[in-house]
């Protein structure tokens, strides 16, 4: 008698449920929704202080197209994290977040609006030039969604996350931690209860959510301390009014008439918008969510031109932060929470209220909370000998932001540094044109920067000079280290850029070997993504796989490269 076996069960396993909501997203919805509270309130208070649009165009058309804008963003951002987590079998994905790029929400008022202000003293003409302005960085974020994954694969990651990381340590930190300790005994206890739950994992009791713990708990302090006012919230009750703006093409339209001068900041800016935002997706993958690069750029540069055409100056942007909403615990279900509370809140009017209510030395922590969590993760995702190249990247973003504050400081006293002048500036132990150079187009300079410390460290002299002279050719054109875009901006930068190429090239002549991977470092590539059957390779011998930058330069496909570094932290 003879049996047969019974063939191994060949049913496919069923698809990962992946949930709308889990605990952990109440964390991160709170976290986010606290960050995009201060930079909402910042931009209506900039669009209404300084280029004195009426309050009814700010609450009932700037803020609800923002509004709008901002839940068409984050419900793609909710989607796309659902398909990813779905495609890979996993429940842990977390949505990239998304808001209003807050370096562009003061460029587009002081450097766009506020000129046209001074000039005719009219708000609307100001506003119309803000939006065309907007309009221009949305195309020119769609453009750079069809270049920007090559860039970002031929880019070592420690100089994406160090430039990154140099934004989150000068712009995201400073500010918030400087704005903390104008009142610390309301945003110590505060932070100290981020640090606590976001950081060392501790839980509340009944898993209450930690960032609106901290956020009462800071509020409060300052209303039994005397800190807020409460006329004020009763002032703020009037706004209330529900508003939905309807296409507008003829503001914009008018916008774009004068639209030559406002392409020497939007080119660069446009730039400055797609490299962060390669940044920040790189960041993401650091931390286990690769997401297509291309889907990200072509939902910035939409969300800029629909917000533009309703009437919104502010673009939006991927924000800073992944890694520490994953952290929190935020999955897919946080990204579209926030988006549809900050559109009833900017539909409603509303956010004059929270204004009222909340104490800014209550909010900011949460920002400084990003800062220190994107500048640890710099250093953590990447060999530990690329730190210094991370540093580098670093340091164009300090230069911009200590620039900012000397031009503020003399803006404020009612001069400038031309007035001053560079002698008494440098006898006070201040090198305002060192500083205004490298800090001009930071987040590209970073890259660059950055990418050639790394590949110098790394030996590979040949693409350190490929670097070189891409700095060289920017630097010419004024995108980075340059104050306008043009032709010759910055003859000397350049020619240094290209002497330093000559350099590398010359010990590449030298024949050194590429740099051999310490397999004593937990971050190094070669000990964490390569591994082949002993037989092919000795253990004592390991080596970095082959850049697809110098792929390329060979001629061999670089189809299915990834970054040099793609360990995870």
């Amino acid at each position: 008698m003879t049996t047969t076996a019974a063939p191994p069960d060949q049913t496919p396993a069923p698809p990962v449920q992946v949930p709308i909501w889990t605990p952990g997203d109440l964390n991160a919805f709170f976290g986010l929704g606290i960050n995009l509270l201060v930079n909402v309130l910042v931009l209506g208070s900039l669009a209404a202080g300084v280029v004195h649009i009426s309050g009814h165009d700010v609450n009932g058309v700037i803020l609800p197209a923002l509004g709008i804008e901002l839940l068409i963003g984050n419900l793609f951002y909710f989607t796309l994290a659902r398909r990813l987590a779905r495609r890979e079998g996993r429940t842990d994905v977390t949505a990239m977040p998304y808001g209003p790029s807050v370096p562009h929400m003061f460029i587009v008022t002081l450097v766009i609006m506020l000129p046209v202000y001074l000039r005719t003293h009219d708000p609307v003409l100001a506003w119309q030039a803000g939006i065309a302005w907007a309009f221009i960085i949305g195309v020119i974020i769609l453009i750079g969604a069809f270049v920007g994954p090559t860039v970002r694969r031929l880019t070592p990651r420690a100089a994406m996350l160090g430039t990154l990381a140099g934004i989150s340590v000068s712009f995201i930190s400073m500010r918030p931690a400087a704005q903390m300790w104008t009142a610390l005994w309301i945003a110590l206890p505060t932070f100290a209860v981020i640090l606590i739950g976001f950081l060392s994992g501790v839980r509340l009791p009944r898993n209450f959510p930690v960032g609106l713990a901290a956020l009462l708990l800071g509020t409060a302090i300052a209303w039994v301390g005397g800190y807020m006012s409460l006329p004020a919230v009763g002032d703020s009750l009037h706004q209330i009014a529900l508003s939905i703006p309807g296409l507008d093409p003829g503001r914009l339209i008018r916008g774009l008439q004068g639209i030559s001068p406002l392409l020497a900041t939007a080119i660069p800016l446009g730039i400055y918008n797609f490299t962060e935002a390669m940044s920040n997706v790189e960041s993401a993958a650091a931390a286990g969510d690769n997401y297509n690069l291309r889907s990200v750029l072509l939902a910035d540069g939409t969300g800029a031109v629909v917000g533009s055409c309703l009437g919104s100056p502010f673009p939006p942007a991927v924000y800073i932060g992944h890694p520490g909403w994953k952290a929190a615990g935020g999955r897919a279900g946080y990204s579209l929470a926030t988006g549809i509370s900050v559109f009833l809140l900017c539909s409603l009017g509303l956010f004059p209220l929270l204004g009222a209510l909340l104490p800014i030395p209550a909010i900011v922590p949460v920002l400084l909370y990003i800062g220190l969590v994107i500048g640890a993760q710099a250093f953590r995702a990447v060999p530990r000998a690329h730190a210094a190249g991370v540093v580098l990247a670093m340091i164009p973003n300090i230069a911009a932001w200590a620039q900012g504050l000397v031009a503020g400081a003399l803006s404020a006293a009612g001069t400038s540094a031309d007035k001053v002048g560079e002698t008494a500036l440098a006898n006070a132990g201040i090198i305002n044109s060192g500083l205004l150079s490298l800090g001009e187009g930071a987040v590209l300079a970073g890259m660059v920067l950055g990418a050639i410390a790394v590949l110098l460290i790394d030996r590979r002299f040949v693409l350190a000079a490929v670097y070189c002279f891409v700095g060289a050719a920017l630097s010419t054109v004024g995108l980075i280290h340059g104050g306008q875009v043009g032709f010759w901006v910055s003859p000397s930068i350049a020619l240094g850029y290209a002497l330093t190429g000559v350099v590398c090239l010359g010990f590449s002549l030298l024949g050194v070997p590429v740099r051999e991977a310490d397999p004593t470092d937990s971050n190094d590539v070669a000990g964490v993504d390569e591994a082949p059957a002993p037989a092919l390779r000795r253990p004592s011998m390991p080596r970095l796989r082959r850049h697809p930058a110098e792929a390329a330069l060979a001629g061999e496909s670089v189809a299915v490269a990834a970054p040099l570094e793609e360990a995870t932290p």
